[in-house]
């Protein structure tokens, strides 16, 4: 039996589309002593293959933490196969904000050291010993007190675009750093401060808060739940949110927005922005904030040089990153002197810009309306000429087909094909092994589809 993921990203979401379902989004953790955690994450697989479920998990000898998309319909059977391990009965599931079919297109379980990588000995202190968790409402009134100091345990790219009020926000890369940085910014105030403490969903919280006590700190509180269930219980309860902004997620949507707020710039040219994005050269793929205009622009790369070498035949960007580091390797993450306005470390909660349009509600079919065949995938764009270039690995294209373009930035994008070239010459239809050329008013890129629409 195999018990790894077998399908791409593309073939997982044409699935998701025939299968005509509602998915949610959501997460949880726990931590527990799992003697065989490689025979915990293979009960898993099984278990949760069966059902549909996808997404990203890490299971150690200390608990498992999970991001998550599993089939609406399947929420009950899969809360079934958590209650059947005495350590997750009644465990509470983080609901996204935003909900997403697409959040998560593969099923993947690792089995790592630790759920969470905090560079702690565990053993040097009772890590059953937390803070006290506090609900929302809770937070707030705490957050109130003057006598209160409030720390953000995320890294300094989820801060930057939403924090909560007051907060410190420390300018790292991970959590691991920010345990001794803030032990040492704060050991004026053990014995006379509330320290309170956030993450994305708590789990970054369960280790810290234990640590600081451990360090000495009387009064130790937590979030519950994270930011993710505060913004759950604001909303049910009409209470005002204190987080002001967007919450950084770890899956495509790289963010879920909590308030109209725009708090952070885009790194290119200072506008007001909170969209994260990649770096289309495969060689960076650096994560930084980026406007619409500076995405036309900038074909969604963080620099002139990434520009540049993303126009580079597929042939010559391999032949540059031979030998090299690349992406993360290179760039601290998110970080870059090609980014002019990169902030992080002291933050502000002064708005800089508010949401003009809200959002339309999305509808969690939109997709499935649209009846697609896979035909072929991208292969090149001339940028000067404005050609494109697929190859046509499945059925036919005729001139007069309607097609969709799809892929991570390209987006979807609906045209009539006016007139193709097949190997050179022009021609009414391509079949599949032909190579083809149209033009197109867009960049593509080698991660795009080419879809025939019915």
């Amino acid at each position: 039996m195999q018990l790894y993921n077998t399908l791409s990203a593309e073939e997982r979401a044409k699935l998701i589309d025939e299968a005509g379902k509602e998915r949610l989004t959501l997460s949880f953790y726990a931590y527990a002593k799992i003697e065989d955690p490689k025979k915990f994450r293979d009960e898993l697989f099984i278990a949760w293959n069966a059902l549909d479920a996808l997404g990203r998990i890490y299971v150690a000898n200390e608990g498992i933490n999970a991001q998550m998309s599993v089939p609406a319909d399947h929420f009950e059977e899969f809360r079934n196969t958590l209650e059947a391990y005495d350590f997750m009965k009644g465990i509470r599931l983080n609901v996204a904000v935003e909900q997403d079919n697409y959040s998560f297109l593969k099923l993947t379980i690792k089995v790592r050291h630790k759920i969470v990588a905090d560079g702690l000995n565990d053993d040097s202190f009772d890590v059953t010993n937390k803070g006290v968790h506090l609900k929302a409402q809770e937070f707030n009134d705490l957050l109130e007190d003057p006598n209160t100091i409030v720390v953000d345990f995320r890294n300094h790219y989820e801060s930057e675009v939403g924090h909560f009020e007051g907060a410190i926000t420390p300018d790292v890369e991970n959590f691991r750093e920010s345990l001794p940085i803030i032990n040492e910014q704060l050991q004026d105030f053990k014995e006379d401060k509330n320290l309170l403490m956030y993450c994305t969903g708590g789990i970054r919280c369960e280790k810290a808060s234990a640590y600081f006590k451990h360090q000495g700190f009387k009064n130790v509180y937590q979030l519950e739940g994270g930011i993710i269930e505060y913004t759950r219980q604001i909303k049910e309860e009409g209470i005002k949110s204190k987080f002001i902004g967007k919450n950084f997620v770890f899956d495509h949507r790289l963010g879920e927005r909590i308030t109209d707020d725009i708090i952070s710039q885009c790194h290119q040219c200072g506008k007001p922005c909170d969209n994260h994005t990649n770096c289309a050269n495969d060689a960076c793929h650096l994560l930084f904030i980026q406007c619409d205009e500076c995405k036309a622009a900038m074909e969604n790369c963080c620099s002139t040089e990434c520009l540049e070498i993303t126009h580079l035949p597929l042939e010559e960007q391999v032949a540059l990153r031979k030998g090299l580091q690349v992406g993360n390797k290179v760039f601290r993450k998110g970080k870059s002197d090609a980014l002019k306005f990169k902030n992080s470390g002291d933050l502000s909660t002064q708005p800089l810009g508010k949401v003009t349009t809200k959002p339309e509600t999305k509808d969690i079919r939109q997709k499935i309306k649209v009846k697609k065949t896979l035909i072929g995938k991208a292969e090149h764009y001339y940028s000067k000429s404005k050609i494109a270039q697929f190859l046509i690995e499945n059925k036919e294209l005729s001139v007069g087909d309607k097609v969709l373009i799809s892929g991570p930035t390209t987006g979807d994008q609906e045209i009539i094909i006016t007139q193709i070239h097949v190997n050179g010459g022009p021609c009414e239809t391509a079949k599949a092994g032909d190579q083809i050329t149209f033009e197109l008013p867009f960049r593509v890129r080698l991660s795009d589809k080419l879809y025939k629409i019915d």
